[in-house]
């Protein structure tokens, strides 16, 4: 299928590994010109190096997402470097799972306000696609009280709330908005080797959950969120794609 990403512009935010790497090497494969950050710089220069290696147009900055002033600026030198922006995907996380007042802080500047400035520093450029499409990384443990802390929780729902407001707001403009939540995800340098190694007891307990046996590859996720973001799902717009492989029992109206 072609998802008309041919010469779209793409930002990733958390696109060096796992979901978000998966979804920039993808957007690529398909034709976008495609932009990351993450805080690893030497991790953004592999990557960068990488995708420019399979011809595509690549651009990519050493970025702590929680700093407003230089989220922003990669935003804005993004669009220079790729000539414009038509999606953007918000993939970092946090992941404080403690239950303290850190975790909510940590949350609410990496998870949502991160979401939030991402959106609103890539508008202008939106508002001049023809294609424009915000996707949004949630969690299933913003579907359900899980063994996750509080916080993680709380702020994954509050962005599935918050791109349901984009997607009616914007939807006059011709701008889509959507979430993705994937269900347990493992991949090298994510969080569940490190549990796995560190925590076998819970490790057990979280795989022991998911009904297929195993948890998803990023693979399987990232392609969800490129489909979703891309104008072959152009009419689709407000929604939370849960992948999960049936992880999550509420059942989604």
């Amino acid at each position: 299928m072609d998802l008309g990403l041919e010469g779209k512009r793409v930002l990733v935010t958390g696109g060096t590994k796992g979901i978000g790497l998966r979804c920039a090497e993808i957007f690529a494969a398909e034709g976008a010109a495609v932009s990351v950050c993450a805080r690893d710089a030497t991790g953004v220069t592999a990557t960068v190096e990488a995708l420019k290696k399979t011809g595509a147009n690549a651009f990519g900055r050493a970025v702590d997402v929680s700093n407003a002033h230089a989220l922003k600026a990669w935003v804005q030198d993004s669009a220079a470097a790729l000539g414009g922006i038509d999606i953007a995907v918000a993939n970092v996380s946090a992941l404080a799972v403690a239950d303290d007042e850190a975790a909510w802080q940590s949350g609410y500047e990496t998870d949502m306000m991160h979401s939030v400035r991402l959106v609103n520093a890539a508008m202008p450029w939106l508002e001049k696609s023809n294609a424009a499409s915000i996707t949004l990384i949630s969690s299933v443990s913003g579907r359900e009280a899980d063994f996750t802390g509080p916080a993680y929780g709380a702020f994954k729902a509050a962005l599935v709330h918050y791109a349901q407001g984009l997607a009616m707001k914007l939807a006059p403009k011709g701008i889509r908005a959507n979430t993705v939540s994937p269900g347990n995800t493992y991949f090298d340098g994510g969080i569940w080797p490190s549990i796995e190694k560190n925590n076998p007891k819970l490790f057990a307990e979280a795989l022991s959950m998911n009904p297929m046996g195993r948890m998803a590859h990023p693979e399987e996720i990232a392609r969800g969120v490129v489909f979703l973001s891309s104008p072959s799902s152009g009419f689709t717009s407000g929604t939370n794609l849960v992948i999960d492989g049936a992880l999550t029992k509420g059942i989604q109206l």
